[in-house]
């Protein structure tokens, strides 16, 4: 889906289809060089993450092992609900292991601050966080980042995985939306 087409939800695009991939790619080649010599357990957040997570593995000149896990602070709304649950666990032990959380956004940083310090708990060798954007001006929790695609204001975006009442995921760009949809 083309934002054309749903051009009178949105106020504007805020990152094209290829500015997306651009900055996958850059991010990719950073992770790369990071983790150069070391197995890498990528860890996507559902549902929101699967557009970052399959773009940014297929951007790896490496082999990674992919997981999933699903946790949730929303609600139905365009507002954290402040309770994390846990919906789907990874498959695989992380003991040991060198450990990226891909997530599509840090809003509040609560999911991802519970996430790190619940993924700690299991004696990884590392874990970090690389996510595509992040809301600076709504963070509540403070969250360690090591790779983020772009800062943005505290507006309710959607496209690229991110979500309002499960429609727009499957939007290839990034835009805000519209309040009179949300309202």
């Amino acid at each position: 889906m083309d934002a054309a087409d749903v051009d009178a939800d949105l106020t504007n695009t805020l990152f094209t289809e290829e500015q997306i991939q651009s900055r996958l790619g850059e991010l990719a080649k950073q992770i790369e060089a990071d983790y150069e010599g070391e197995d890498l357990l990528i860890v996507g957040v559902l549902r929101g993450a699967v557009m970052v997570m399959a773009d940014l593995a297929r951007s790896f000149n490496r082999h990674v092992e992919m997981d999933w896990m699903a946790v949730s602070s929303y609600g139905s709304g365009t507002k954290s609900s402040g309770v994390v649950r846990i919906l789907k666990d990874l498959d695989t032990d992380i003991s040991g292991r060198h450990v990226l959380i891909v997530d599509e956004i840090i809003d509040t940083g609560l999911t991802l601050s519970w996430l790190t310090s619940n993924l700690n708990s299991r004696n990884p060798a590392s874990v970090t966080i690389c996510t595509l954007l992040r809301k600076p001006e709504a963070v509540r929790m403070d969250v360690d980042v090591k790779y983020v695609g772009w800062d943005i204001a505290n507006e309710f975006v959607v496209g690229y995985g991110l979500d309002y009442h499960e429609k727009y995921r499957n939007l290839r760009s990034i835009g805000t939306l519209a309040p009179h949809v949300y309202a």
